[in-house]
């Protein structure tokens, strides 16, 4: 008995000592690497974007961008981790519901692929910009079409 606790706690110390060896930048959400090949569920749009949900005008500012790039956002990786928690398949499926509106990490990473795309960026130059974290930057306060 002595020998299986001993191996048992072995086992979890080597396992929390490798835990520091991990890297947290390779835990990319869900994406889709290419275009969608089927027409995409609808971003919320017009009568959608009031209530509660849309107190802020960089809220009905975000889905508006979202609207325009949809082939973007679904080749996009969420770090809010919805695809975790909401079973989301990329930053895409975000703005399919009021889940976007009310997460800053959504609303700053639709934002930040609006703004790259208008500047000329492709969807894998955009998600690797978003997987570096610069979308952290955007202040939504500022952001207009």
């Amino acid at each position: 008995m002595k020998k299986i606790l001993g191996c048992a706690v072995l086992g979890l110390v080597t396992l929390a000592a490798s835990a520091q060896w991990t890297n947290p930048s390779a835990d990319v959400p869900a994406y889709n690497a290419t275009a969608p090949t089927k027409q995409l569920p609808p971003i919320l749009s017009g009568d959608q974007l009031t209530g509660i949900y849309f107190s802020h005008p960089y809220q009905v500012t975000a889905y508006k961008m979202a609207a325009k790039i949809p082939a973007v956002l679904h080749q996009q990786p969420c770090y809010c981790h919805c695809d975790r928690a909401m079973g989301h398949n990329s930053l895409h499926s975000c703005f399919e519901g009021t889940h976007g509106a009310v997460c800053s990490t959504c609303l700053k990473e639709g934002v930040y692929a609006y703004e790259q795309t208008k500047k000329g960026l492709t969807p894998s130059q955009i998600r690797a910009g978003i997987e570096r974290g610069e979308w952290q930057t955007v202040d939504l306060e500022k952001a207009a079409l």
